[in-house]
């Protein structure tokens, strides 16, 4: 597969603009990594962070220990050294489970230090090794949005998506994991699970069996879907989301939709499952534990509430500011942008964007975050249609001239940083 992806009749002018775009996105962030305050050279820093909780926990896990995130690995400060579980940062705690989070979450973060032997303290590792699972998610959410969008809106649809998404301060700043919870690999799982999901409905069109053919994409879409609910338990909305999703693209194979669905849920069961290393007690009590849905409904009375919202679009994006405003007016004003393709995102954004007002605490930041993606899909849809009308020269100008002041700024802001 990798041979025929990168042969000259696959790998061309836009792949390599789009390579040279996520390379500036990567590089960004490693410049944030490498400014940002090292606990190993601040002495007043806080070895109680979140970060060396989480990594802490899962290199126990990975060598034998405790499962992360149960009671066993949430001990008292007086044991470990760590904070209590219960004032541990973000972390919210019930019986002794982690309400929020599986303990892939753990995993994924102390994965790299497996190589490095010694402690697992903070002063033992560099800011680049506990950065390196994110910088990873970062990278590889950003390709999947340029292949979506490009297979969704060509070229133009794929490089406005691209750019909005690799000089979003949001974007940036988690993936380099500087004051994030590491929501990076929820949100490119939930991203996964609702564009693979789409993709698979798509091919029940072609009279071939269900599941033998689509094994693969099955396996992707469930491999997603646990990597969005083993990060933050509350995606696991996603699973009820692409149901419909997939009975509007596949209306014809109702049947097949559903099969593929259960699939890939007992799929996404079974990857759960094994963040909890096959311990059938903690997996059962874990899952009884988790915070599935989060709703505070006072938030939704509160006006402060829609603003921050707001306020988060805007700070995470800030051609957003603009385009979004244009997108959604020319969404609502012309027809011929009320297709699928553009319509999908919008309704998933929006989804996002009530579950985020109604936990304007965690888990509102991965939902933002997932948010700001399906936007920047929508945004860039919208414009690629606009791009092909006759105002496509004064288009052209405007969206060269946001995003490229929006990358100039953004550069900027991060060479202050020094």
């Amino acid at each position: 597969m990798l041979p025929r992806f990168i042969h000259s009749d696959a790998f061309r002018a836009p792949q390599f603009a789009a390579a040279a775009l996520l390379i500036v996105y990567l590089l960004q962030c490693v410049w944030l990594v490498r400014v940002r305050p090292l606990q190993a050279s601040v002495p007043d820093s806080d070895p109680h962070s979140d970060e060396a909780l989480r990594i802490y926990q899962g290199l126990k896990q990975w060598r034998g220990g405790p499962i992360a995130g149960t009671p066993e690995s949430l001990r008292s400060e007086a044991v470990t050294g760590l904070p209590s579980a219960g004032r541990a940062g973000h972390l919210r705690v019930r019986d002794g489970y982690d309400q929020d989070r599986s303990p892939l979450y753990y995993l994924v973060a102390a994965a790299p230090l497996l190589v490095r032997p010694g402690s697992w303290l903070p002063e033992s590792f560099g800011p680049f090794v506990a950065a390196s699972p994110y910088l990873f998610f970062g990278v590889m959410l950003g390709a999947s949005l340029w292949y979506v969008t490009r297979r969704l809106y060509g070229n133009a649809g794929g490089y406005i998506a691209l750019a909005l998404y690799c000089f979003s301060p949001a974007m940036i700043v988690n993936a380099a994991g500087a004051q994030s919870l590491g929501e990076m690999g929820a949100v490119w799982g939930a991203f996964g699970t609702v564009f693979t999901a789409i993709a698979v409905a798509h091919t029940l069109y072609a009279p071939r069996e269900v599941v033998f053919w689509n094994w693969r994409r099955i396996l992707l879409l469930g491999l997603s879907l646990a990597l969005a609910a083993g990060n933050q338990f509350s995606l696991v909305v996603l699973a009820l989301v692409i149901l419909p999703l997939m009975f509007w693209v596949a209306p014809v194979r109702p049947r097949s939709v559903l099969i593929i669905w259960i699939t890939a849920i007992a799929v996404a069961v079974v990857m759960l499952f094994a963040a909890y290393f096959f311990e059938p007690t903690l997996f059962w009590r874990g899952m009884l534990h988790a915070r599935w849905i989060d709703f505070e409904p006072a938030a939704f009375g509160m006006s402060v509430s829609y603003r921050n919202a707001v306020q988060t679009i805007f700070v995470s994006s800030p051609p957003l500011m603009l385009a979004l405003p244009v997108a959604l007016i020319t969404y609502f004003g012309w027809k011929r942008t009320r297709y699928f393709g553009n319509t999908a995102p919008l309704l998933i954004a929006a989804l996002f964007v009530v579950l985020a007002l109604g936990a304007p605490n965690f888990p509102g930041q991965g939902f933002h975050l997932t948010m700001l993606v399906f936007l920047f899909v929508f945004v860039s849809g919208v414009f690629a249609d606009l791009l092909e009308t006759r105002l496509s020269v004064l288009v052209t100008a405007g969206l060269c001239g946001l995003l490229g002041t929006s990358a100039i700024w953004n550069l900027y802001q991060l060479a202050r940083l020094r």
